[in-house]
């Protein structure tokens, strides 16, 4: 062999080495280079997927603040609402009272309440009260109960009080106190309570 036979020779070996060593070297950047992407990728989806989240549970939260707004809007809503018809519908009432005042079966009830009255106390001293608006009942009452009617200072819608001072003991059948009763208990959900 010729010395530039060896010489060629030795060019393509060194240039054949140098190409698979420069070959490793790629392969292994390329790999580097694969490993530094994979982490970074992995990075900016773990970031993607924290912000996801974040925004998401922000989304949620301002979602359930302005459901709790919305439900307490409701909620006043009807709340006023209620009121308003709970107040017509005792104005009502109120109407129905006055006229059943004006009714023979409120003066059986008056008389009612008076023999119901007088039967509770039995023989102690009993002060028995009608409202000022009966007053032209009183007699006819009394007639019809053999009982001595006190026409009460104060107006209470009707119906009667009794009073037994031994006892210390009041009856108070009065309208007033029936209806402050009735709007105590009433609710719009069926009526009144009946604990």
């Amino acid at each position: 062999m010729t010395t530039d036979e060896k010489l060629q020779h030795f060019k393509e070996a060194s240039m054949e080495e140098s190409r698979a060593h420069s070959h490793q070297l790629i392969a292994e950047y390329q790999e580097a280079l694969n490993k530094i992407f994979a982490d970074h990728k992995e990075d900016v989806l773990r970031k993607a997927r924290l912000e996801i989240k974040n925004e998401t549970d922000k989304i949620r939260r301002q979602g359930n603040q302005q459901l709790a707004r919305e439900h307490l809007h409701i909620k006043r809503a009807l709340n006023q609402k209620n009121t308003e018809l709970t107040e017509k519908l005792f104005v009502e009432v109120q109407d129905l009272l006055d006229n059943y005042m004006d009714t023979p079966a409120y003066n059986a009830l008056l008389r009612k309440q008076i023999l119901d009255a007088k039967a509770f106390a039995g023989d102690k001293e009993i002060i028995i009260y009608i409202d000022p608006a009966d007053t032209s009942k009183r007699r006819g009452l009394e007639e019809a109960t053999n009982c001595h009617l006190t026409i009460s200072q104060y107006s209470f819608g009707g119906g009667t009080r009794a009073v037994i001072p031994s006892k210390n003991i009041l009856i108070d059948n009065s309208f007033q106190a029936k209806m402050a009763e009735a709007k105590e208990k009433f609710r719009f959900d069926g009526g009144t309570s009946n604990e």
